[in-house]
């Protein structure tokens, strides 16, 4: 027997279904919801996210963030997801990046929400959700995620879904094109998780 797994299971679906919501890797045919979704959203987001490449909203930066993104799964380093709705509406986006495998059996979260749909639920449902993926089809062990200390809506999703604040990193990651300090929090497969399940509003 092995003691530690060096991938996921090949039996490994990308497409995941949560309460209200499901998730499943970008396609072509969601550019134009996808562009339009972030364009909506830009002065929303931009507090939170490094700064956008000139041409982040084209086509063709698009059908490179495919070919990239296909590559991640290929390799088992990271599992990016668009977030749909119920009822097949683009409401945003969530990663598992950075996947670790050997010794460490981790991955670090992070997730967008087009303004619209903020503070609806909708991600806690999807964060929920990744989290059984995590740990039961990637076998996982362990998830980290960062979110900056005023982020007071992101501080309470984490938070509710069972992730333990763990540390403090000073100029951890450059954020609208400043390097920031960030909250640093976990979640472990053995950790137990809230009994209250997200609700969505609206």
């Amino acid at each position: 027997m092995a003691l530690f797994r060096l991938g996921p299971s090949s039996e490994n679906a990308t497409f995941v279904r949560g309460d209200g919501v499901y998730l499943r890797p970008p396609e072509m045919r969601d550019f134009e919801a996808w562009a339009g979704l972030r364009e909506r959203s830009r002065a929303f987001l931009t507090p939170w996210e490094p700064t956008w490449p000139g041409d982040d909203l084209t086509r063709a930066a698009f059908r490179r963030r495919l070919r990239r993104n296909d590559q991640e799964i290929a390799n088992d380093e990271a599992y990016p997801f668009l977030v749909f709705s119920s009822k097949d509406v683009l409401l945003g986006g969530l990663t598992l990046g950075q996947v670790k495998r050997g010794v460490a059996q981790s991955a670090t979260l992070g997730y967008w929400m087009g303004a619209p749909y903020a503070g609806k639920g909708y991600m806690a449902c999807a964060v929920r959700a990744v989290i059984g993926f995590s740990f039961a089809t990637l076998r996982l062990h362990r998830l980290e995620a960062a979110c900056l200390p005023h982020n007071q809506p992101s501080i309470r999703l984490l938070q509710n879904v069972g992730f333990t604040r763990e540390g403090y990193a000073r100029a951890y990651l450059r954020i609208n094109g400043n390097w920031q300090d960030h909250l640093l929090f976990a979640l472990l497969e053995s950790d137990p998780l809230p009994r209250k399940t997200p609700t969505i509003i609206g």
